[in-house]
């Protein structure tokens, strides 16, 4: 994980107006938010392993993306760079669930933290200035 200075630091945002602002500069709702914080990501590489992340808490209210009139404000925190490594192919430590007899196909990095080459700090830099010229200073 590399982190990345950026004016968003510490900036307190509408969640909604600033989900659809990073919307269009290909970011989406990280998969793992809850209703006090969470992350918008956006993939820098086609194979999905190096992301540019923007981590947020909600400071007011409370996140529901399902809610089209939510009113929470939410703090930026430090934007940094992310690498995962994964097995191609199966995971051979998927199994096979009782309930419901579903194959678990997911599978953890083999590296969570796998070292970022210089090439994606620089484009995740020009992606965080377009983010930045979304939002007045």
């Amino acid at each position: 994980m590399i982190p990345i200075s950026s004016v968003l630091e510490s900036r307190e945002q509408h969640f909604l107006q600033t989900k659809e602002l990073l919307e269009s500069k290909q970011f989406t709702l990280g998969g793992n938010w809850e209703y006090d914080g969470g992350s918008f990501d956006r993939s820098l590489d086609e194979s999905h392993k190096v992301w540019l992340r923007i981590p947020f808490e909600v400071v007011a209210g409370h996140i529901d993306i399902g809610e089209a009139d939510n009113e929470a404000t939410i703090k930026m925190g430090t934007p940094y760079v992310l690498k995962h490594l994964y097995r191609e192919g199966n995971d051979p430590e998927a199994s096979v669930r009782v309930v419901g007899a579903l194959f678990d196909q997911f599978q953890a990095p083999t590296d969570p933290d796998a070292h970022i080459e210089p090439k994606w700090i620089d484009q995740a830099k020009a992606a965080l200035d377009e983010v930045e010229q979304l939002f007045p200073h």
